[in-house]
């Protein structure tokens, strides 16, 4: 592969990304050190006790750095008083100040805190969603000032000894970058660059970078462009990684578990926050799960080296399949549900799954939330089941129900001749058994769904090296994805399988999610859990999506319970994309791609979006 498309040490086999070691305070990031977990506070600056309170909270339940804002001077100089509280409390937790729009509290808290957080899309630069027309010569006057305004913080924290992260956010790129490379990961890649450029030239390195965005996809383009540009220019930064506004509860933590973990999967990112709408002692345990499976990670098997990689990985393109019923083709990804293990299947059996049968009515409720396909293995489905579900046996049990189901097969018993549907079959498989005998019996049977599987402990690479090779030979047999987890909580479930799969979905892989769960909870929550993912993925839409910030100082109402508020209102609005913002730093910027929007304006005040145009 060469550096047009590199982004990570290697393709197939788990390698962390080298980057450079930077000190924030007595923390080290990058470089050997193990991947860190922060969070940020929601209280209001101005009260210091309260501030001390929550980071004391945060820092004990694990977090290894604590942000606070500074929305201004005033705020900046009160990070004095939190610290020495926090030290006097004997809490040596490195501080950083989140700065937007006001590089003069950034350069105040330069000389109090361990590291700076600021924007480039707003810390010298404007957003007015305005097209401008820039000549070669005009930009660069416009880089000259953001120069002049940038080199004083620069020269404080080179001073201080003091760690800056410049982090672009999607939503609010300025309207120079937006001129010139629109709203795309290559525009908030070339907004950080801006900015560490000119801090290359004064010599200063303590920096680590970010990409972040509501929009999954957005997040893991925009990071592995960002290595990429890293790679051609000789530099190796460390990267912390997020998904902004990822909302609350389980929708999330998938939608964290799709971006980080995806990234974290590649070997990328040397620290990370879980941005939840709640209070943040809980964004750390979550990270925490996140992380941990990294950290020993055991020998994987040996997976073949990919000569020519057909996945693009910096923009979604979804792999062209051929459709069969209404799996793979332009359909969007289904949902099998494993009920394998069940002792009996009855009508009631489907409520989970998203079918409520009435015995009254003699008819089936279906939600939106229903799953496509149900494997019940040997067990005999003796009732009528809805017309939108499809029954799959196993092969010998399917040879005796062939009227109202599909068969599951293995490999080696397609290849032998193993008796078929002529509509729909599911064919197991993994990596280690794609031979090309198998790879020219698919192309010419037009009615294979191949569902895939791994043993490998890097899975995610062994599956994706599996639909390498069918792109590579020219393989549009459509492909659900299967994982197999046991013996997990339901959060634990939902971020394995939102970082195994999700990883796969976001490089527009898979044509079907199949979880098979033994004991990791109800079968609703592992049914909601493939939704979830496809959710998160933007690769089928089954609800209402909210884009809520997670609340921090700036934040003017009580987000947690409009957030509720709103969602009790809205849920049936299904494909819809809410944004909730707590202020204006990020809102309309931040619900980038949301169609409506609720932004707290000023104390008291709200203003309503449609798009980016303001409503009320």
């Amino acid at each position: 592969m060469g550096l047009s498309n590199k982004y990570n040490n290697s393709l197939v086999q788990y390698l962390r990304l080298a980057t450079r070691e930077i000190k924030v305070g007595n923390v080290g990031i990058g470089g050997e050190n193990p991947i860190r977990v922060q969070s940020m506070t929601t209280t209001n600056t101005m009260d210091t006790q309260a501030t001390v309170e929550q980071s004391i909270r945060m820092i004990e339940a694990g977090c290894e750095l604590v942000r606070i804002t500074a929305p201004s001077k005033k705020e900046a100089e009160n990070l004095a008083n939190i610290k020495t509280e926090l030290r006097k409390r004997g809490y040596n937790t490195p501080l950083v100040a989140d700065i937007h729009f006001t590089p003069n509290a950034a350069e105040i808290a330069a000389t109090i805190v361990e590291k700076v957080r600021i924007n480039p899309g707003n810390y010298a630069d404007k957003k007015k969603f305005e097209e401008i027309e820039y000549t070669d010569e005009s930009y660069n006057n416009e880089l000259e000032r953001i120069k002049k305004r940038l080199i004083p913080l620069i020269t404080i924290c080179k001073k201080y000894g003091t760690a800056m992260r410049i982090g672009t956010n999607h939503g609010s790129l300025s309207d120079r970058i937006m001129s010139r490379y629109g709203d795309s990961p290559m525009g908030m890649v070339e907004s950080a660059l801006e900015f560490l450029r000119i801090c290359r030239e004064q010599n200063y390195h303590k920096i680590v970078l970010s990409m972040k965005s509501s929009n999954t996809q957005v997040v893991v383009q925009a990071y592995r462009l960002l290595v990429n540009k890293m790679m051609e220019e000789g530099m190796n930064y460390p990267l912390h990684l997020g998904v902004t506004e990822a909302g609350e509860g389980e929708d999330g933590r998938i939608k964290s578990a799709v971006g980080i973990g995806t990234l974290l999967e590649d070997g990328l990112g040397d620290t990370i926050r879980v941005s939840l709408t709640e209070e943040p002692e809980y964004e750390i345990p979550v990270a925490q799960e996140l992380v941990k499976r990294y950290k020993e990670r055991v020998e994987q098997g040996v997976i073949k080296h990919i000569e020519k990689n057909p996945i693009t990985p910096f923009e979604y393109n979804r792999r062209q399949t051929n459709a069969v019923l209404n799996i793979g083709g332009k359909n969007v990804p289904i949902v099998m549900t494993d009920f394998c293990l069940k002792n009996k299947i009855t009508p009631a059996s489907f409520s989970g799954l998203g079918y409520e049968y009435s015995a009254e009515l003699d008819k089936w409720n279906i939600s939106d939330t229903a799953c496509d396909y149900v494997f019940v293995g040997d067990k005999i489905v003796d009732f009528e089941t809805p017309g939108t579900l499809g029954i799959i046996y196993n092969h010998k049990t399917w040879l005796a129900n062939k009227t109202t189901s599909f068969p599951f097969l293995d490999a080696k018993a397609f290849l032998e001749g193993a008796e078929l549907s002529k509509k729909l079959n599911v064919v197991y498989v993994t990596l280690p058994e794609l031979s090309e005998e198998l790879i020219n019996k698919l192309k010419a049977n037009d009615t294979v769904v191949l569902m895939i599987d791994t043993y490998n402990s890097h899975g995610m690479a062994e599956q994706r090296r599996l639909f390498v090779e069918l792109m590579n030979n020219d393989c549009k047999t459509p492909v659900v994805i299967g994982r197999a987890y046991g013996n997990l909580t339901e959060i634990q479930l939902q971020l394995q399988a939102a970082t195994d799969v999700g990883a796969l979905l976001i490089d527009g892989l898979g044509d079907g999610v199949f979880i098979a769960a033994e004991n990791c909870g109800s079968d609703k929550s592992v049914n909601d859990t493939a939704f979830g993912i496809l959710q998160a993925t933007r690769t089928r839409m089954s609800k209402t999506e909210y884009i809520s910030c997670p609340s921090c100082g700036r934040t003017l109402f009580d987000l947690q319970e409009t957030t509720a508020k709103i969602r009790a209102v809205t849920s049936h609005l299904k494909g819809l994309k809410i944004g909730i913002m707590g202020c204006i730093v990020n809102g309309p910027g931040e619900m980038a791609d949301a169609d409506y929007g609720y932004v707290g304006t000023g104390i008291g005040k709200i203003t309503l979006y449609k798009e980016k145009e303001i409503v009320q």
